[in-house]
């Protein structure tokens, strides 16, 4: 991951967290990993934290814990990760951090990432948490016009736009963030709640009952369903980063390397581990964002993408 992928905003000298004071009589630590979804989302900060000189099982102990989408789940797992005694704890998405922030204010927690950091009560500041929270922001409520703006030249005669959600608790504001730039357009949209995985099969048949021209998938940890139940009710997705696409074969998104985001917290893990205290080490958001199309999907859907829309792609899926 290339640093210049991330801007820092700046704010306030790093001082000592106590966990300073045993640095050098402690050669081996403890963190708890907090999955709002599945628990290989976080392979790509384990692999970071081998990058940076931690081998489990010789200095590094990893306690992970997932709640497979079920958020319901994440307030008992945070516990057990708590009572574990974690040097630090990373918590991937919103519902994961929310749950570890109500039972530590103690532990340093690493967000990995998170949506709306200040709105969600996480931290005071982007340059200055304040609190025993910091880590990566994705900035997808500030990519949703564009996101819209993408779907419509993509599918110019869609007129009502399915909005998928979950029970992450930052769904309902950006799907009124949704809704205002669909109507900026010209569009209208129509809330889908799929508050827990298995809700997917039943929602995606209300979508194709209310015949919704498209769907704006809002982030949550990864659902590979989606992407099938989608193809099976022919409606064209666009999705808030590229895994979807990539990967689950979806039609097209616009965002931030998430995994890349993740596996930057363990640089966050690193700092805290030599002694900074993440109240004042500023959260960072990602400052490149990728266009990704799937052409297959495209065929299979009957589009035909314009060469215009082509070019326009950072990434096309073939």
């Amino acid at each position: 991951m290339r640093r210049r992928d991330f801007i820092t905003i700046l704010g306030g000298a790093t001082v000592t967290w106590p966990l300073a004071a045993r640095a050098q009589q402690q050669r081996s630590w403890r963190v708890g990993c907090l999955s709002s979804g599945r628990l290989d989302s976080l392979d790509t900060f384990r692999r970071r934290m081998t990058d940076l000189g931690y081998i489990e099982g010789k200095n590094l102990t990893v306690d992970s814990r997932a709640a497979e989408g079920q958020y319901d789940r994440l307030p008992g797992l945070a516990k057990e990760i708590v009572d574990l005694h974690p040097d630090a704890i990373v918590a991937e998405a919103t519902p994961a951090i929310a749950a570890a922030q109500r039972v530590t204010k103690s532990i340093p927690i690493v967000m990995a990432p998170a949506t709306d950091p200040i709105g969600s009560g996480f931290v005071d500041s982007f340059a200055r948490p304040g609190r025993n929270i910091t880590g990566v922001a994705n900035m997808f409520g500030d990519l949703t016009a564009k996101s819209l703006d993408f779907l419509h030249r993509v599918i110019p005669s869609a007129k009502t736009i399915a909005v998928l959600m979950s029970a992450n608790p930052t769904h309902a504001q950006l799907y009124e963030v949704a809704s205002n730039g669909a109507r900026a357009i010209g569009m209208s949209t129509l809330p889908f709640v799929a508050a827990a995985p298995s809700d997917l099969d039943r929602v995606f048949a209300e979508i194709k009952e209310a015949r919704c021209d498209a769907l704006y998938v809002l982030a949550d940890p990864y659902r590979s369903k989606i992407p099938e139940l989608a193809a099976t009710a022919k409606v064209p997705a666009i999705y808030q980063y590229g895994y979807y696409v990539e990967t689950g074969g979806g039609l097209m998104s616009y965002g931030p390397d998430v995994l890349a985001l993740i596996a930057h917290a363990a640089d966050y893990v690193d700092k805290i581990f030599k002694g900074a205290n993440p109240a004042v080490l500023p959260v960072e958001q990602p400052t490149r964002f990728e266009f990704v199309l799937n052409q297959k999907t495209a065929k299979a859907l009957g589009l035909a993408l314009p060469e215009s829309i082509l070019l326009m792609a950072d990434k096309v899926v073939e």
